[in-house]
C-alpha cells in the first residue's frame, strides 16, 4: 500500500505547477529580465487578497538589503494566502478551510500556524478579519465532529485522505487522517486568543465554538488516563514503522502522572513514550488562554476554573517528571517520558518541540533551563541533528537521516538574540532554496537540490513570519 511520503512525492510536482500557474512575468518595470522574478500567482489567480498583507510585505521587502532574500520574502509572506485559501459561507456565516499545500486537506495545526503571521494585520483589514472567522468556525466543527483527528476534508462527507482509509481506528466522514496529537487541540485555542488579542472581535466564539472548547477539554482529561486507557486507538498497515502504535493502537505503557497522553508528534510519527513534553507545556499555555477568553467574553467561572486546573495539574506533572541530566549533569527538557522513570531526549524540527518551546510562548527566551536544552537539542547529542556542507540544523524520523527541516533553522533564528546566530541561519534558509524562491519540508544536508514538499505553505509563511519578527526586532540583520 503506497504511504503518505510516496504519494507526496508522486502528486507533488503536479501540485506546485497548478498552484503556481500564470505567475507574474519576470520583467523589471525598464523591461529588463529580472534576476530574481516573483513566483507569487498573477493578482487575478491568487486565492485571497489582503491589502493589509500587500502593504506589510512591500514595507518589508523594501528594507531587507539582500535581493535574494527579499525575492524569497515575496515569493514565501503570502503563499498561504496566494495558494492554499478557500473561503465560502455556512449557515450564513465565513466559513475557511485552508489546505496544507499539496495535499487537499486541512490540518488543525498547518491552517492556524499558516494564518498566525497575519494576526497583527486583522484588526485594520476587513477581509482578513472575515478569513479568520470563518477559520475559527470550521475547526470548532472539526473540533467537535472528532476531536481525536489530525486532518480534516473540505466536504464533512468525504472519504479520508487514500493513505488512511484502511486505518484500524475509528473514521468517521470528513476525517482525512485521524493520528491524536496534543497540538492538533492546542493550535486553535492559540490562533482564537491571538486573533481576540489582536482585534477585539469576539463574534466567532459562538455556542458552536464554546462546545468544541468544551470538547477540548473532556479530551485532555480523558487522555491523563487516570481511569484506563481512554476510546482512541490507531494502528495502520505501514512499512513505517512510525506511521502506526503499539498495543493494539493505544502506544507503549505508563505510568499516569497527570500530563496528557499523545499518541502522535507534530511531525504525524508515532510517539516512543506517550508523555509528550512539549506538547504538554504547550497545553499547558493555551488552556490558560481558553481561561481568560472564557471569563472576559462568555462570562463563565466556572469553565476557567476548570480549564487553570487542568493547566496547573499538568504544569506540576511536567515539571517534575518531563525532566532529565545529560551527560554533562546539566538539566534539560526530556522529549518524551513514560511515567516509569524513562526518558528519550531528541528533537525534532516540527512544533512544538523542544527548540519551539520559547517561540510558543512555554517559556521566555532567556530561560535557564530552555537555554540548556536549547543548547543540546542544536548538537551531536540529539540524534536528529545534522551538519552537512549546505546547513547545518534538525531534522525527524518523518524523512529521515540528513534531511535539515528549514523550519528549524527559523525557529532558531526567530528564539535567538545573538546577531551572528540570527545572520548565519538567515544565510542557510537564503541558500538552501534549490533555486525556487520558496521554503522546503526537508533538504540534504550536502545537497538543497534533494528536497521533499516544494509546496508546504507552513514553512513558507513561517519564513515571512522570522523576516517580519526581524524587522520590527533586528531591522540591522536584514538591512546588510
Amino acid at each position: 500500500m503506497p504511504t503518505r511520503r510516496d504519494i507526496l512525492k508522486l502528486i507533488g510536482t503536479a501540485a506546485v505547477s497548478g498552484a503556481f500557474a500564470g505567475v507574474i512575468p519576470a520583467r523589471t518595470i525598464a523591461g529588463a529580465r529580472s534576476p530574481f522574478p516573483s513566483k507569487r500567482p498573477l493578482p487575478g489567480r491568487r486565492k485571497f487578497v489582503s491589502e493589509a498583507v500587500e502593504q506589510q510585505l512591500a514595507t518589508v521587502k523594501a528594507a531587507i538589503g539582500d535581493p535574494k532574500l527579499a525575492w524569497m520574502f515575496e515569493n514565501c509572506y503570502p503563499n498561504t494566502l496566494d495558494t492554499t485559501v478557500e473561503l465560502g459561507t455556512r449557515d450564513g456565516k465565513p466559513d475557511t478551510f485552508i489546505i496544507t499545500g499539496d495535499i487537499d486537506a486541512m490540518w488543525l495545526r498547518d491552517s492556524s500556524a499558516q494564518v498566525h503571521p497575519y494576526l497583527p494585520l486583522a484588526r485594520n483589514d476587513p477581509a482578513l478579519r472575515r478569513l479568520f472567522r470563518g477559520l475559527i468556525r470550521r475547526q470548532a466543527s472539526c473540533i467537535r465532529l472528532d476531536p481525536y483527528a489530525n486532518a480534516f476534508m473540505p466536504d464533512p462527507h468525504a472519504s479520508p485522505l487514500s493513505w488512511a482509509r484502511h486505518d484500524q481506528t475509528d473514521m468517521k466522514p470528513g476525517v482525512g487522517e485521524r493520528k491524536w496529537e496534543i497540538d492538533s487541540l492546542c493550535y486553535p485555542i492559540r490562533l482564537a486568543h491571538g486573533y481576540w488579542q489582536a482585534t477585539g472581535d469576539t463574534e466567532p466564539f459562538d455556542d458552536d465554538w464554546r462546545a468544541a472548547m468544551q470538547r477540548v477539554l473532556e479530551t485532555f482529561r480523558e487522555q491523563q488516563r487516570k481511569h484506563g486507557p481512554g476510546p482512541y486507538h490507531f494502528q495502520r498497515t505501514s512499512q513505517v514503522p512510525t506511521e502506526s502504535q503499539f498495543l493494539g493502537g493505544y502506544g507503549n505503557p505508563t505510568r499516569p502522572n497527570g500530563m496528557i497522553h499523545s499518541m502522535f508528534r507534530p511531525s504525524d510519527d508515532a510517539c516512543l513514550y506517550p508523555l509528550f513534553v512539549p506538547a504538554n507545556l504547550f497545553a499547558v499555555v493555551v488552556l490558560r488562554q481558553l481561561a481568560q477568553m472564557s471569563r472576559a467574553i462568555h462570562h463563565d467561572g466556572n469553565f476557567a476554573t476548570e480549564c487553570e486546573a487542568l493547566a496547573s495539574e499538568v504544569e506540576q506533572a511536567v515539571q517534575r517528571d518531563g525532566r532529565m541530566r545529560d551527560a554533562d549533569g546539566g538539566e534539560v527538557w526530556a522529549y518524551e517520558v513514560d511515567g516509569f522513570g524513562n526518558q528519550l531526549f531528541m528533537d525534532d524540527a516540527n512544533a512544538p518541540g523542544l527548540l519551539s518551546l520559547a517561540y510558543l510562548g512555554c517559556c521566555e527566551r532567556t530561560d535557564p533551563l530552555y537555554r540548556r536544552t536549547r543548547a543540546l537539542a542544536w548538537s551531536e547529542h540529539n540524534p536528529y541533528f545534522f551538519r552537512g556542507t549546505a546547513a547545518e540544523g534538525i531534522g525527524g524520523p518523518h524523512e529521515g537521516l540528513r534531511m535539515i527541516w528549514p523550519m528549524a533553522i527559523m525557529m532558531r533564528a526567530l528564539t535567538s538574540d545573538d546577531p551572528a546566530e540570527i545572520r548565519q541561519s538567515l544565510a542557510w534558509l537564503r541558500d538552501t532554496d534549490a533555486g525556487t524562491g520558496f521554503m522546503h519540508e526537508a533538504f540534504d544536508q550536502d545537497d538543497p537540490s534533494h528536497f521533499t514538499r516544494p509546496w508546504f505553505a507552513w514553512a513558507n509563511t513561517l519564513f515571512g513570519e522570522l523576516i517580519v519578527d526581524l524587522h520590527h526586532r533586528r531591522p540591522e540583520l536584514l538591512r546588510g
